[in-house]
């Protein structure tokens, strides 16, 4: 076969410093739209961005080529610095870890979705809750006492 063809698509979520809230509603739209301006300046897809107060979910298209773990830190330095120089909030800091699980072609309309009603989302569940939810749903192990 002469060309590759791929289909890698990435359901990211991660959160601000000890889940803080700092992600106020006056900018949170700006940052979603500068979060998919990272993606799409290395070469990436965002498909959606969306979050509330403490934490942010991005699904994304990616390249064979990029290192998941080179693109979360890109992401989070580059945005860190956006909110510190552009919104003026010094004390603004990502959480270290994140999670990040690949998207059926079949399910990108339907995480896209969830991805963008964040905020209903979360009238009927806490983060935390979802978070425990995302990682079973994707038989992801994990001890509960080094998540949170």
């Amino acid at each position: 076969m002469p060309s590759t063809h791929l289909s890698l698509h990435f359901h990211l979520v991660f959160s601000t410093k000890n889940r803080l809230p700092t992600i106020i509603k006056d900018w949170r739209s700006d940052l979603h739209a500068y979060l998919g301006g990272i993606v799409r300046g290395i070469n990436g897809v965002p498909l959606a961005i969306g979050g509330i107060e403490d934490h942010v979910h991005l699904l994304v298209g990616l390249r064979a080529t990029h290192r998941l773990d080179y693109v979360l830190r890109d992401i989070k330095a580059d945005s860190s610095s956006w909110v510190h120089e552009v919104v003026g909030r010094q004390k603004f800091e990502w959480q270290a870890g994140y999670l990040g699980v690949t998207v059926s072609p079949s399910q990108i309309e339907r995480v896209k979705n969830y991805v963008l009603n964040q905020e209903e989302h979360h009238r009927r569940q806490t983060f935390r809750e979802e978070y425990l939810e995302l990682l079973k749903l994707s038989a992801i192990e994990y001890n509960e006492r080094y998540v949170w």
